[in-house]
């Protein structure tokens, strides 16, 4: 049997992964003397098929569920995550022991010449895999030539600076951590890009039985983030959205205890978005969710139904089969 003192934390095996991990294995080392860490890695199905559009994969939990089923099955005590890429219906019997404090939750222009958005030329190959990304770009450009790009995030930055393509997006916070932030020419404005519910946070996921590893995760909450994170997932939630639908949310603190929560639902082409923003005071789990519903409420008034619906329709039918192992 392994030292009860040892905690098993479960990740993928991604360098970013890896990165976010080690955060938070330093952190807990921190705070509690003497506990010993064993990382414990996967590799997920979003991971396993990584030149497979993700929409035509599915939706849930691509790049959690493995560690989702150590987790529930004991092989791991905790499991790291990307709060972005988690589900917002956990598993029974799993929660979330604690989200840290987020970092920079914007996108990121990243290309091999000086380049921003506005002066990408028109036909500009520019890469992501994300179809909240893909549909604001074709927004603010629709003569841009917008491709899908999968793999870890050196393997998208190298595709760049490699010619393959002339730019592409993705999250400031992952190339910042990586030591990659260099090669970014524009961090996107929230005007222009607004980010995914989650995004720069990372969560640890526990079993709700597990007193011993709550007790010890908790320490690491940081509970502004912990209500943003919250109100922006409840909206996704509310929607019936998921990591492949383009829904873009962030809630920041305007004053001490007063949260404004800005939500956008877009068409997969871009031509047709909906953006709302509603202040309200949040102090707990309860009101932060509530502020979520609020937003939500504004959207579907102004067709956001309408728009998803659209989306889905136009989405590939998930006839790809996935790997067994």
């Amino acid at each position: 049997m392994r030292d009860a003192a040892t905690l098993l934390v479960g990740t993928r095996s991604s360098r970013l992964a890896l990165w976010q991990t080690d955060l938070v294995a330093s952190r807990l080392q921190q705070v509690w003397r003497g506990v010993a860490i064993e990382r414990v890695t996967f590799t997920t199905l979003g991971d396993r098929v990584p030149d497979v559009p993700l929409p035509r994969i599915g939706d849930k939990g691509l790049f959690t569920r493995e560690l989702e089923e150590a987790l529930r099955s004991g092989a791991i005590d905790l499991a790291v995550h990307s709060l972005k890429d988690l589900p917002t219906d956990l598993p029974q019997g799993l929660v979330l022991g604690a989200i840290l404090d987020r970092a920079d939750p914007r996108d990121a222009l990243v290309a091999a010449l000086p380049v921003t958005i506005d002066t990408l030329p028109a036909g500009a190959r520019v890469g992501t895999s994300s179809l909240r990304r893909r549909a604001q770009l074709l927004a603010r450009r629709p003569d841009l030539d917008v491709c899908d790009l999968r793999g870890n995030v050196p393997t998208r930055v190298d595709k760049v600076l490699n010619g393959d393509l002339d730019a592409a997006v993705l999250a400031l916070a992952g190339l910042t951590r990586l030591g990659l932030s260099d090669h970014v020419v524009e961090v996107l404005g929230t005007d222009i890009m607004l980010p995914a519910p989650g995004q720069g946070a990372l969560a640890i996921e526990i079993r709700a039985d597990d007193e011993r590893t709550a007790a010890m995760v908790t320490r690491l909450d940081h509970r502004e983030t912990r209500l943003a994170t919250t109100a922006e997932r409840s909206l996704l939630a509310e929607l019936e959205g998921g990591c492949q639908v383009p829904v873009g949310a962030l809630a920041t603190f305007t004053s001490a205890g007063v949260m404004s929560l800005e939500g956008l639902v877009i068409d997969l082409d871009g031509r047709t978005a909906v953006r709302r923003t509603v202040e309200a005071p949040v102090a707990d789990h309860s009101s932060a969710s509530a502020l979520g519903t609020a937003v939500v409420a504004g959207l579907r008034a102004a067709g956001a139904d309408a728009i998803l619906a659209r989306v889905r329709q136009a989405l590939p039918a998930q006839s790809w089969n996935p790997p067994e192992s």
